[in-house]
C-alpha cells in the first residue's frame, strides 16, 4: 500500500480508467486496424524482430526503415510472448496516453499546488484529445514519444526542488536524465531537441546551486545518454553507414517540393492541423502563463525551466517546418507538441480564472473560456471518433485490400515495386522494390525523377507496381507501360476526395494485352 500511495494518486486509477474507455471507443468505432500504412511497416519489423532475429522488413534483407528502433522492439515482445499483435499493439497506446495524462497531472499540481483537483483536470485534458487517442491507437510509435518528453520535463522540473548534494545523488540524477534522453531519442531522433532545450535551460539557471554540481549533473546525464544510445547508433552505422536510419533521407527527398514555400507558410500550415482540436481553447491560457512566468523572470531565473514547455512545443514545430513540412494526417509528425502545450495550457487558463475573479467582466469572459475548453474537448473527442475510424477504414480498403489480392493473385518468383510498402509486407510478404525509398534507399537520389525511377525498376524486371495514381512515377496512370490489374473500389477514400490503389501489370514494350 506504500508502493501505492508512493507512486500513485487515486486519480491515476481514474485516468487510466478514461484512457483504456477513450481507445477502446476509437478501436471498437473503426472495428480494428490502423490508421496509416507506416502502422504496418513497425508490425513487419516487429514480427521479423520476433521470428529470425534480424532487423529486416523482407524476411532475410536487413533494413532501416522503422523510424523507432525502441518501438520496433517493443512490437517484438509481444510477438515474442505469443499475444495477439493488435491486443498488444493497442495496450502500448493505453499504457502510453496514461502515463502522459499522469505526467501532466503532476505538472498541473507542481505549478497550482493548492487547487483542488487540477492533477485529474490535468491528466483528462492530455487523455481526451483527439489527436493523442488517434496517435494512442494509431499503431504508432507517437503517443510514446509523446509520453517521453513530459517524463523529460518533469525530471527536468525536479532539479528545482531541495535535493541532495552528494556526487553519487548528483550523478544519478543526471543519468536518470541521460537514460531518458536515450529512450526517447531512440523512439524518435527529434528527443534530442528537447533534452537540449531542457539542458540549456538548466545550464542558465542552474538550480543545482553550483557550477561544480551542475558539471556532475551533466557528466552523469552524459555518459549515461552515450551508454544508452550506443546500441541504437552502432545499429544505423551497420545498416545505412550513419547515424540515423534511411526513412530520414528518404522523408526528406520525397517532401522536397513542400520546402519551395516560404518558411512563414510552411510554419503556419504545421499548425494548422493541430488547431482543429481543444487545444486552441487553452491558447489564451498558455499566453497568460507565459506572461505569468516571465514576470518573475529577472528576479529568479529558475523560472526559465518551466517555459520549456512551451518552447519545446514551438521549437518541434518550427524544427519539421524546416526540414521536413510534413502537414498531412493530422499534422502526425508534430503532434508530440500537444501534451506539453495542453499541459500548460491547463494551468495557465486556471490561473486565468483565478485571476478573473476580480471583476464581474472578467469572471464571465474566464469561466466562459474555461467552459469552452472543456466542452471543446468532449465535442472534438467524439468527432475525433469519426476521424479515426475514417482513416482506418481508407487504411483496410486501399493498403489492406490491395495486399490481399497480390497474396492470392501474384507469384512470389514476380518482383513487385510498391509505394506503401507496410499492408503488402505483413499480408503478402516478398521481395520488394520500394519507390518511396524506405528499404530501396538506393532511389534516394533520383526519388523525384520520372525516367530514372522507370529505368531503375526496368533494370531490377519488375513485373507489377502497386500505387495511388500520384505515386507512379510521373504521376501519369496513362503511361502505355502501365496495364491494371487490379483496383480496390474502396469508398472511404472517394468519399475523403481520394483516389483508389491499383496495381499494374508493366509491359515494358507499352503493348498491354
Amino acid at each position: 500500500m506504500r508502493f501505492v500511495t508512493k507512486w500513485f494518486q487515486r486519480s491515476d486509477f481514474i485516468l487510466l480508467a478514461v484512457a483504456l474507455l477513450a481507445v477502446i471507443f476509437y478501436v471498437v468505432t473503426a472495428s480494428g486496424g490502423f490508421p496509416l500504412d507506416d502502422s504496418w511497416i513497425h508490425q513487419v519489423y516487429g514480427r521479423n524482430l520476433a521470428e529470425t532475429g534480424m532487423w529486416a522488413f523482407v524476411p532475410g534483407v536487413p533494413s532501416a526503415a522503422s523510424t523507432s528502433p525502441l518501438y520496433t522492439v517493443l512490437l517484438a515482445t509481444g510477438y515474442k510472448l505469443g499475444i495477439p499483435f493488435k491486443l498488444w499493439t493497442y495496450a502500448l497506446g493505453i499504457i502510453s496516453i496514461w502515463v502522459a495524462g499522469m505526467l501532466s497531472g503532476r505538472m498541473a499540481e507542481r505549478l497550482l499546488p493548492k487547487q483542488k483537483n487540477v492533477s485529474l483536470v490535468g491528466g483528462i485534458s492530455i487523455i481526451l484529445a483527439w489527436h493523442l487517442v488517434w496517435a494512442a491507437a494509431s499503431g504508432m510509435e507517437t503517443m510514446l514519444f509523446s509520453m517521453w518528453t513530459l517524463l523529460l520535463i518533469v525530471v527536468g522540473w525536479r532539479e528545482l526542488d531541495d535535493r541532495s548534494e552528494k556526487t553519487t545523488h548528483i550523478l544519478a540524477r543526471g543519468g536518470v536524465f541521460g537514460l531518458l534522453t536515450a529512450l526517447a531519442t531512440i523512439t524518435r531522433p527529434e528527443g534530442v531537441v528537447l533534452a537540449g532545450l531542457m539542458g540549456s535551460a538548466l545550464l542558465v539557471a542552474r538550480p543545482q546551486k553550483s557550477w561544480r554540481l551542475f558539471i556532475l549533473w551533466g557528466v552523469g546525464a552524459a555518459i549515461t545518454f552515450l551508454i544508452a544510445i550506443s546500441p541504437y547508433f552502432a545499429l544505423n552505422l551497420s545498416l545505412t553507414g550513419g547515424l540515423l536510419p534511411d526513412t530520414a533521407a528518404a522523408k526528406l527527398a520525397e517532401n522536397a517540393p513542400l520546402l519551395l514555400d516560404s518558411f512563414p507558410t510552411r510554419f503556419l500550415k504545421m499548425v494548422e492541423p493541430l488547431v482543429a482540436g481543444a487545444q486552441i481553447f487553452f491558447f489564451p491560457g498558455v499566453v497568460f502563463f507565459l506572461w505569468v512566468q516571465f514576470k518573475g523572470l529577472r528576479e529568479n531565473r529558475r523560472v526559465l525551466l518551466l517555459i520549456v514547455p512551451v518552447l519545446w512545443s514551438v521549437a518541434l514545430i518550427a524544427l519539421y517546418a524546416a526540414r521536413l513540412p510534413a502537414y498531412y494526417q493530422h499534422g502526425r509528425y508534430v503532434i508530440p507538441a500537444l501534451p506539453a502545450f495542453i499541459a500548460v495550457g491547463v494551468v495557465g487558463t486556471w490561473q486565468l480564472v483565478n485571476a478573473g475573479r476580480r471583476s464581474v467582466g472578467g469572471r464571465v469572459l474566464s469561466r466562459s473560456l474555461a467552459l469552452s475548453a472543456l466542452l471543446g474537448v468532449l465535442v472534438f473527442f467524439v468527432q475525433g471518433a469519426s476521424v479515426y475510424g475514417r482513416d482506418v477504414r481508407i487504411i483496410d480498403e486501399e493498403m489492406v485490400a490491395s495486399a490481399n489480392w497480390i497474396k492470392e493473385n501474384i507469384p512470389l518468383d514476380q518482383m513487385l515495386a510498391i509505394h506503401d510498402i507496410g499492408a503488402v509486407g505483413y499480408f503478402a510478404p516478398r521481395p520488394m522494390l520500394d519507390l518511396a525509398g524506405l528499404v530501396s534507399p538506393e532511389i534516394i537520389p533520383f526519388i523525384l525523377d520520372e525516367e530514372p525511377l522507370w529505368q531503375w525498376l526496368q533494370q531490377h524486371d519488375a513485373k507489377y507496381l502497386m500505387a495511388f495514381p500520384d505515386q507512379v512515377p510521373g504521376d501519369d496512370i496513362s503511361d502505355s507501360r502501365l496495364c491494371p490489374v487490379f483496383t480496390t473500389g474502396g469508398t472511404a477514400s472517394i468519399a475523403a476526395g481520394g483516389p483508389n490503389m491499383a496495381v499494374y501489370r508493366l509491359a515494358w514494350d507499352g503493348n498491354c494485352p
